[in-house]
Formats: structure tokens, C-alpha cells, sequence
């Protein structure tokens, strides 16, 4: 028999180590199951951050287009990458593509743009061996942990996140904007905020401003949102920030993070927003069929390092503009 959305609110399970869990009934059908559940779910993500529905049964990328497609008002683009996904549809990607022996930290999805996504939806169709799971971590419990003078700071200058285009590593022009046409280029550029100036070598380098802490649209409570310490080269291994270096130099690594005013973000900064991170972080393995929700702007996610196969696939829901979250400092041209 099918629980009622009031019904299924009540019959979520709360630990301290894992995200919110919920067990769909046997041999539910996803599709419907998602579909008569949507407003419960999103209940439910609006007052834990999160939930993890598990035995839900989603396969393959048709079916969990579909769920995502129920669960959201909308699907949008992904805009910006930092690395290159295989795309399944308009607004469902693949995982990012990243080393698998290297975890991901925290970070929420596309902080770094004037438009993100309020909701993201991931659906586990094949999970790994071990290890890969999607670690959350509470951005409102983050913010209140950090240092005070270092949270004022951020609040006060914002941040830079900056970036240079290589063919050889990281996404290239046409990946990340859809084009390699100059013109398009700068006018997107201009259009969102990015300063941009093209290399004698023909590479592209931008900077672009943006806001660290933002007021949640719906509750208007303070997140610490951003990717200051996930895109930082202090949190690169060693070893490859070190090739970077003697490949690039120091001025043109694949992407950076800096303070607001253009200084250095230094090691002990990125240690102390990671250990900020990592206090609040729950986990949950992953189990093939699983669907987890996520608040992009009050919940950031990771993802751990991994052994065999491993496809998650992602859904964008629910753009938010920047405009729409009070940010303490605005996005403008570096």
C-alpha cells in the first residue's frame, strides 16, 4: 500500500552521521512513486537540507530524467564547468569528471555563477565497490563554525574565483560556453559578470567576483556559499599543483581562488574552511537505484575517492538567481 505524502514526512530516519534516509515501498514504480511524493519530498528537503530515498529502483538515464523531471519546476543548463560531463539531456549530466583516487570536498554546484540551481537531484544507477559516496555538509552550520574575522572578511570583499582555458587540462572554451567564437564568448562574458582577456598563446583568462555568504531565498538565513576552498590550487594534491606550476606558472593554473580585494588565499585558509566542512559532513554509502535531493544553497556536497564503477548521474532543478539571495557582496567585474 502506498504511504500518503503526510504519511511519508513522518517515515524519514535521522542520524547524525548520514544524511535524512527514506525507504521508497517495494516494487514501486519510480516515476509514479516520485510524481504522488513531490511535495513531501520537498518538504522534507526543506527542513533537513537533504533526504536520501533509497530503493527507488531508478536504471538507467531515461528513467531518472524523468524522476528529476517530476521532482523540480525546472531543469537548467549547466553553465560554466569546471570540468567536462557527458550530457543526457538539457539540465542531466553525468558526475564531474575527476580523478577517482581523489575526493572532492565540499562545495555547492555553480556558486561561482549568476544563476544556479536551488535543487539538485542525483540518481545512483550503478554504484561503486567502494567507497563514492556523496558526502553533505550543512552550509548554515559551516558558516557559524568558521572564524569570525575570517567570515567578516569574506562578507565584506567576497571572492574571485580565477580561471585560465586550456586544450591540454580542465574544460576548454568550447566546453565550458558552448562555442569557441570570440564574440560569443566576450558577450557572455560581459552579460555575467566576468572580466576576460585573451592570451598571446590564443588561451582565455577570466575573473570573476562573487558573493561568499548568501541569505537562503525561502528562510532568508545565512549560508556560507561559494567554492573558495574546492577550486583553490592549496587543495590540489600536491604533486599536481606542483606540475601545474612548472606547466602554466602560478598566474595561469586551470582555476583559482582568491579574496575579494585580489589577494592570495593561503593554505591555512583553505585547511580551516575544509576542517569547517568536514565537522559538519554526513555520508551515506550509495546503493544502486538511490535518489538524493539536496538545497544547493543550504546543504553542500563532495564526493569521496572511489574504486570500480561508479555512474551518479546529475539534475540541475530550480534556478535561483544571484540577485534572489541578498548576497552580502555583488558579483561585478574584477
Amino acid at each position: 500500500m502506498s504511504l500518503s505524502s503526510a504519511t511519508l514526512l513522518h517515515a524519514v530516519t535521522l542520524s547524525p552521521d548520514g544524511p535524512p534516509l527514506l525507504h521508497a515501498e517495494a516494487g514501486a514504480d519510480p516515476v509514479g512513486w516520485a510524481a504522488r511524493h513531490r511535495d513531501a519530498l520537498r518538504a522534507v528537503v526543506a527542513e533537513h537540507g537533504c533526504v536520501l530515498v533509497r530503493g527507488l529502483g531508478l536504471a538507467d538515464p531515461a528513467g531518472a530524467e524523468t524522476v528529476f523531471r517530476r521532482l523540480t519546476d525546472s531543469l537548467m543548463a549547466d553553465r560554466e564547468p569546471f570540468a567536462p560531463r557527458r550530457t543526457y539531456a538539457e539540465g542531466v549530466y553525468s558526475a564531474t569528471k575527476w580523478p577517482t583516487d581523489q575526493p572532492m570536498c565540499q562545495h555547492h554546484e555553480l556558486s561561482y555563477a549568476l544563476e544556479f540551481p536551488g535543487l539538485l537531484l542525483f540518481a545512483c544507477l550503478d554504484a561503486p565497490t567502494e567507497g563514492g559516496a556523496t558526502p553533505v555538509a550543512d552550509a548554515e552550520a559551516v558558516l557559524q563554525a568558521l572564524p569570525a574575522p575570517l567570515v567578516e572578511r569574506f562578507e565584506r570583499e567576497g571572492w574571485l574565483l580565477t580561471r585560465t582555458y586550456h586544450e591540454e587540462i580542465g574544460a576548454s572554451v568550447a566546453e565550458v560556453f558552448g562555442t569557441d567564437d570570440r564574440a560569443v564568448v566576450e558577450r557572455y562574458c560581459r552579460a555575467q559578470g566576468i572580466k576576460f582577456a585573451w592570451q598571446r598563446d590564443g588561451s582565455l583568462r577570466t575573473r570573476q567576483h562573487r558573493a561568499a555568504v548568501l541569505r537562503h531565498p525561502v528562510t532568508g538565513r545565512r549560508c556560507w556559499f561559494n567554492q573558495i576552498a574546492f577550486l583553490n590550487e592549496w587543495t590540489m594534491e600536491p604533486e599536481v599543483r606542483e606540475y601545474l606550476i612548472d606547466e602554466y606558472g602560478a598566474d595561469a593554473l586551470p582555476f583559482n581562488t582568491r579574496f575579494g580585494n585580489g589577494d592570495p588565499v593561503g593554505a591555512d585558509v583553505v585547511a580551516t574552511i575544509n576542517e569547517a566542512y568536514d565537522a559538519q559532513v554526513r555520508r551515506e554509502p550509495w546503493r544502486s537505484g538511490d535518489l538524493l535531493l539536496v538545497d544547493n544553497i543550504r546543504t553542500a556536497h563532495g564526493r569521496e575517492a572511489f574504486d570500480g564503477p561508479r555512474e551518479v548521474l546529475a539534475g540541475l532543478g530550480d534556478p535561483v538567481r544571484l540577485t534572489d539571495c541578498a548576497p552580502t557582496t555583488e558579483g561585478k567585474v574584477a
